[in-house]
């Protein structure tokens, strides 16, 4: 081999001193410390903070709970450790951390649900959303969003002309096996108006979109082409007693049924899909932004 001057072109010391770890500097996260999280865009105001995580209220005014990870934040442009303030003017006001929604959203004691804004948010059947509102619902409520049915992805350019979108009245769409060369991805690109945003998660059904460990199972069953996926999963799980297991023995047949055992496990958002919660969180984003 050539010589150079890569990491094999001499002998290796061993023995020399391993390369320090990056410690960032440690920041009291204290009551209006502006911040950033580390690749977000915007930045957003310390409320409280404990332990190990700390409150976070955006621009827009809504308050999330974020885990005090090493090096997870800048402040004035430095990458910085947040940790507890110690006990004085302002330092941390509870007892222990707030309760959350579903949705890991700090809960507003009190809060009245608001009166709905002329935006709103589309997805595409009963199924989707029952799930947005057992996971958002409580945030939705708070910011005035409400979440229409579109019954069915054909709808979507018809629905779009006839809402008349505009500053102040957006529309943000959900869908479903939102991928290249899918129906859904065809009808989305019909869709053209700054004033909606479609988006969407890769599986076939909003079934899907649900983690298979809440009812037990490591997967989703796998449907040959060209079988309904709904009866061909019900038909599996069937076959392998989940049915059974779930007390909905002989609901092959019917999807309403295992459906209600599926939402019923659902508690919260860690038991979704990735790619479903991005799609949710980005259209509530979207439809309260300032007009």
């Amino acid at each position: 081999m050539a010589g150079g001057d890569g990491i094999l072109s001499g002998p290796l010391d061993v023995d020399a001193p391993r390369r320090p770890r990056v410690v960032h500097p440690t920041v009291e996260a204290r009551r209006g410390l502006v911040v950033r999280e580390r690749g977000a865009a915007t930045t957003s105001t310390v409320v409280d903070c404990y332990a190990d995580r700390v409150v976070l209220r955006d621009g827009g005014g809504r308050e999330r709970l974020v885990r005090l990870l090493p090096g997870a934040f800048e402040v004035d442009g430095r990458a910085v450790t947040l940790a507890p303030p110690a006990a004085g003017p302002g330092g941390p006001g509870g007892t222990g951390p707030p309760a959350l929604t579903a949705s890991g959203s700090v809960v507003v004691p009190g809060a009245p649900a608001r009166v709905a804004r002329a935006s709103r948010i589309l997805v595409e059947g009963v199924h989707d959303a029952e799930l947005v509102e057992k996971v958002w619902g409580d945030d939705l409520r708070v910011e005035g969003v409400v979440v229409e049915r579109l019954d069915g992805a054909d709808r979507l350019p018809e629905v779009v002309r006839s809402f008349g979108p505009r500053p102040g009245r957006r529309l943000g769409v959900l869908l479903d096996h939102l991928v290249d060369g899918s129906k859904e991805a065809r009808l989305a690109a019909t869709v053209d108006h700054p004033d909606v945003l479609v988006l969407g998660h890769p599986f076939v059904d909003v079934w899907q979109a649900v983690r298979p460990s809440v009812i037990g199972v490591d997967r989703w069953p796998e449907v040959p082409p060209g079988r309904p996926w709904k009866h061909g999963v019900l038909a599996e799980l069937d076959a392998r007693g989940v049915l059974r297991a779930l007390g909905v023995d002989g609901a092959a047949d019917d999807g309403a049924r295992f459906w209600r055992a599926l939402l019923g496990a659902v508690r919260s958002w860690t038991d979704l899909e990735s790619s479903l919660i991005g799609a949710v969180e980005a259209l509530v984003d979207f439809v309260t932004a300032p007009a």
